[in-house]
């Protein structure tokens, strides 16, 4: 190459990643500002200190799994002494709290920065009046009422079921697509139910992958995880086995060395998790999710979009960012589901697509979940796609790219440029 051909050939490189960085220049000054779990650790820490004090806990305590389930937070009264609470926000929780069940665990309560009333683990956690009067959406919007061919069954698709394996999580969500289970008391599915369920999935050839959720199935005592994973096992159409938790997020020291242990015998074993927010992602998340990684199991991220927590294009972004240093891959956005007391949560699909938007070239294909709509009464993910196939002719394609530049690309037979 020519010394001039090969210095033109620089200036437009140099023109072109000028107009790159210029692309994402957007992104780099929101990110400062996007509190994440290990920009906030400190903070978070002195929280720690404080919810310590006030239940009389001790550092062997806190970092017991046991311990923090056993003393969740579930009245306006106790948490009133951890966090600030007006007088209304007294009522309003004790309100709602009436209809519909909340828990908090002291973990994930520390995440929240007590001076922010729209801190994103907040809004997910604590009960707000909105809930109360919401008249919108249905208790049952997948129809899992009618999905379940066998108990503890809910299946929607030809290859692939669930077992609905307990109602008790580390933490409620206030978002939940399942409140309706939730109840009273937390409640593990019986034995037998299991059994049956088993029996089905034996039954049915078919069924190559298995997810255990409920509820969250990391509640589950880690002999009772070890025992479904070895009856899947013994099921030779069985490929795959996935477990759904939030605990990662809400209780990261329920990964304990023995649950890793038993799900590295019964690989493979895939594990779905639920953050929202930069904010989860914290020291003690990763450790939970790389002691699992480093055991072979494969994690994968399912967010659910919602209005004020993470509806922000640079926020998604960054969550993703985050969750791939601690070895997550973001799996799915879910557009959130028309769950009776959830509205004030819920966002408009170009919201999402136009977070789609700005994911697509922006960053690597790692960091780019698949954004989907939950089809009513239970008839599947439906993926929302930007549109990049704007035209088809007999040889050829119109496509637009992710700077919105429309170009055409030959798509001829195969040996179609031979005569």
């Amino acid at each position: 190459m020519s010394i001039d051909r090969q210095t033109n050939s620089r200036e437009i490189s140099q023109k072109r990643a000028k107009e790159l960085k210029g692309r994402i220049a957007d992104y780099l000054d929101a990110a400062r500002e996007i509190p994440t779990g290990f920009r906030e650790w400190e903070r978070i820490k002195e929280n720690q200190e404080k919810i310590m004090e006030v239940l009389g806990a001790t550092s062997d305590d806190w970092y017991s799994w046991k311990w923090q389930l056993r003393n969740r937070v579930n009245d306006a009264e106790k948490l009133s002494k951890l966090i600030n609470l007006s007088s209304s926000e007294y009522e309003e929780i004790s309100t709602t709290g009436s209809r519909f069940r909340w828990a908090i665990s002291p973990y994930y309560l520390s995440l929240i920065n007590p001076d922010n009333l729209v801190d994103p683990v907040r809004l997910q956690c604590i009960p707000t009046i909105q809930e109360y009067y919401d008249t919108q959406g249905d208790q049952d919007p997948m129809d899992e009422e009618h999905t379940s061919p066998a108990p503890a069954i809910t299946r929607r698709y030809p290859d692939r079921l669930i077992i609905n394996i307990t109602n008790q999580c580390a933490m409620y969500c206030r978002h939940c697509q399942r409140r309706r289970n939730i109840g009273e008391v937390d409640y593990h599915a019986p034995r037998e139910d299991v059994e049956k369920a088993l029996e089905y999935i034996q039954n049915n050839p078919e069924i190559r992958d298995v997810l255990i959720t409920g509820g969250d199935a990391f509640m589950l005592e880690n002999k009772t995880i070890d025992w479904v994973l070895t009856e899947l096992d013994r099921i030779p159409h069985v490929e795959i086995k996935r477990l759904g938790t939030r605990t990662p997020v809400t209780m990261p020291y329920r990964v304990d060395d023995e649950l890793v242990e038993i799900l590295s015998r019964h690989l493979p074993v895939y594990v779905n998790t639920h953050f929202n927010h930069p904010l989860e992602v914290t020291p003690d998340a990763r450790e939970a999710c790389l002691k699992l990684a480093g055991a072979g199991v494969a994690l994968g991220n399912q967010a659910v979009l919602l209005h004020r927590v993470n509806s922000n294009p640079h926020v998604m972004k960054k969550l993703n960012h985050e969750l791939l240093k601690i070895m997550v891959r973001p799996y799915y956005i879910f557009h959130a589901k028309e769950v009776r007391g959830t509205s004030h949560f819920r966002t408009r699909v170009e919201e999402g697509m136009e977070i789609m938007e700005h994911l697509r070239g922006y960053t690597s294909g790692l960091a780019i979940p698949t954004y989907l709509v939950n089809a009513p009464k239970g008839h599947g993910k439906t993926p929302m796609l930007p549109e990049y196939l704007i035209g088809m002719g007999r040889n050829k394609i119109t496509i637009r790219t992710w700077e919105n530049k429309v170009f055409d690309y030959e798509n001829l037979e195969p040996g179609g440029g031979y005569e």
